[in-house]
């Protein structure tokens, strides 16, 4: 049996203006898709994962592809950072159906994968099942809470995020940069992280802008809710029509449709603007960088390698572990936006990190 190998890390929440850095991969639920890092001394696949010095990383998503442009994404980005510095084997699987979350998640136990990292609240339970069932693999659920009344494993650790921070300093960006006192958001399922974005957002508005309005929509349930590009720009498209000149995207894919349809409406980059989300979608999704003023980011890559890099020295302390969030730079628009816009939102990311000012979002 492998030694533990977890240390959680404890870190203290913090929004900072940053950047996060994302790619694309492929695979499936049937056909997995891997990468070992290509770092010198590295494994080639996953036949010794049961030795103690070969350190294995597994990545399953919830039902949505790997090359998202934002969460999933970065997720992966993440995991695959971390398996180039552990010099370790790191392979994905794209979840189809979220029956195959258990299936999905054997295939890496049953190889005796060190760590097993799941993508989204959804996999919440799934995870913690296959934690019980595989007590010699770290599991790391993104965007997961384990309640310690009811979770009493010692190998599993959830990533969480203040995205209502991240959510309030786009939307008081966006009630300070607004015309028509209109804003949208179009969103993906309506569970905890995403309500938090969009509470978040609107709060951060009506701070800056009390006058304003916020449209609002999140997906219909269902297994493509954050994979549904064409829904995400009928409704952006149905909120500019409503007079809405800023629309915040955050929903994976979804989002994504949301954001490239806003860059593509009359006045973009001029008179209509969008935001993005989870990573910082100016590099992600180059289509959006005509309306893309900032996007509202999860540290997620680095808190995805930075959580697997102490799973190869210890166990975990506790059953949370918080990561960051914060605003990506303005890019291109970073001269369009007034002086003392840039004074006013910075100063709301400082007193948000520094814990001074709260954003009163409540789930």
């Amino acid at each position: 049996m492998k030694a533990s190998r977890y240390l959680a890390a404890g870190a203290a929440t913090v929004l900072a203006l940053g950047l996060t850095a994302c790619g694309g991969s492929t695979g499936s639920s049937s056909s997995a898709g891997g990468s070992s890092g290509g770092a010198a001394g590295a494994p080639t696949d996953d036949s010794k994962c049961a030795d103690a010095e070969v350190f294995c990383i597994g990545l399953v998503t919830d039902t949505g592809k790997v090359d998202d442009k934002s969460f999933n994404q970065a997720a992966h980005e993440g995991a695959k950072k971390a398996a180039e510095e552990l010099k370790g084997f790191y392979k994905y699987v794209e979840t189809q159906d979220a029956k195959d979350y258990a299936a999905n998640m054997a295939q890496f136990t049953n190889k005796k994968y060190d760590a097993v990292v799941t993508v989204g609240f959804l996999m919440t339970d799934a995870t913690i099942e296959a934690a019980k069932a595989s007590p010699d693999t770290k599991f790391i659920g993104v965007d997961q809470f384990y309640d310690p009344a009811k979770v009493t494993v010692k190998n599993a650790t959830g990533i969480q995020y203040p995205e209502d921070q991240a959510g309030y300093a786009a939307g008081y960006l966006a009630g300070l940069m607004t015309k028509t006192n209109k804003i949208g958001q179009v969103l993906g399922l309506e569970i905890p992280p995403v309500q938090k974005f969009a509470k978040g957002y609107e709060a951060g508005a009506k701070a800056s802008n009390p006058g304003i309005s916020v449209a609002t929509v999140y997906h219909p349930a269902g297994d493509n809710a954050f994979n549904d590009p064409t829904w995400g720009a009928a409704e952006a498209q149905k909120q500019l029509g409503q007079g809405a000149d800023i629309i915040f995207g955050a929903g994976g894919n979804t989002g994504n449709g949301a954001l490239q349809e806003v860059a593509k409406a009359d006045g973009a980059g001029e008179s209509k603007f969008c935001i993005g989300v989870d990573t910082d979608q100016w590099n992600t999704v180059p289509a959006a960088q005509k309306c893309l003023i900032t996007s509202a980011t999860k540290e997620l890559s680095q808190s995805v390698t930075d959580t697997l890099k102490t799973a190869q020295k210890g166990d975990f302390e506790g059953l949370t572990t918080m990561g960051s969030a914060g605003l990506a730079p303005f890019h291109d628009f970073d001269s369009k936006i007034p002086a003392d816009v840039k004074t006013k939102v910075e100063k709301v990311v400082a007193d948000l990190k520094s814990g001074s000012l709260k954003t009163g979002v409540t789930l």
